[in-house]
């Protein structure tokens, strides 16, 4: 998981990004790309959509950037703003989502259908385990929201329970029953535990991390927040 630059770091690159200073947006956004698209992926299911709501909140955080008080670490605040960006394109796409945690609702779990059933293994392994990310995700993406987004942060990313539970503005029991919940439904529909493939579920990196970078600096540079030395 990607960490938090601690103490002379972080206002360092603060004080870069509020000085308009290139390579501290950059920074920045490499850091913490996939942290964002891995919170966007938890309530959305397209890659593409998720990939936009990082691009987003990226320019919604440069925005507002002076709203930052250190209340929360840099990491919770941005993820805070990539969970209500996420939100956010499920309403204006006329979507529900079910994310203030009705206790009735939320112990009605879907039923998975019945492709998602164990497969022989593949005689290649590299392949196997290609087989069984698709599976985890597969399975994942039919979790509710609630459940998908903790689930997402902590097996997933790799963050801590209170971590989670200050990104999502809900308290460390909800996280903890809700991860105890998906961890559940996920090794009762997939026959073997998740968690073991999934630090490598929804990477964000290569050309997809690059392009989110060029697309965010380009408009940034347009609106004139960066200043090119």
């Amino acid at each position: 998981m990607e960490r938090v630059p601690a103490g002379d770091e972080e206002r360092l690159l603060l004080a870069g990004l509020r000085q308009g200073q290139a390579h501290a947006f950059e920074q920045l956004m490499r850091r913490y790309n996939r942290l964002l698209y891995r919170a966007a992926r938890g309530i959305l299911h397209d890659n593409a959509e998720a990939q936009d709501v990082v691009q987003e909140t990226w320019l919604r955080a440069f925005q507002g950037l002076a709203s930052f008080r250190g209340d929360a670490s840099l990491a919770t605040w941005l993820t805070r703003i990539a969970i209500h960006q996420a939100l956010d394109q499920h309403r204006k796409l006329g979507r529900t989502v079910l994310w203030d945690g009705d206790p009735a609702q939320e112990d009605e779990m879907p039923r998975y259908p019945s492709d998602l059933a164990p497969t022989p293994p593949s005689p290649e392994q590299e392949l196997a385990r290609q087989q069984v990310r698709r599976r985890i995700e597969q399975a994942i993406d039919l979790l509710p929201p609630i459940y998908r987004a903790v689930f997402i942060l902590r097996a997933v990313q790799g963050l801590a329970v209170e971590d989670t539970a200050q990104a999502l503005q809900v308290s460390a029991d909800v996280v903890k029953t809700r991860y105890l919940r998906a961890r559940a439904q996920l090794r009762e529909q997939l026959d073997f535990d998740p968690e073991t493939e999934a630090a490598y579920l929804h990477d964000f990196a290569g050309a997809r991390c690059d392009d989110t970078v060029a697309a965010v600096l380009a408009r940034l540079r347009a609106a004139g927040v960066i200043r090119d030395q």
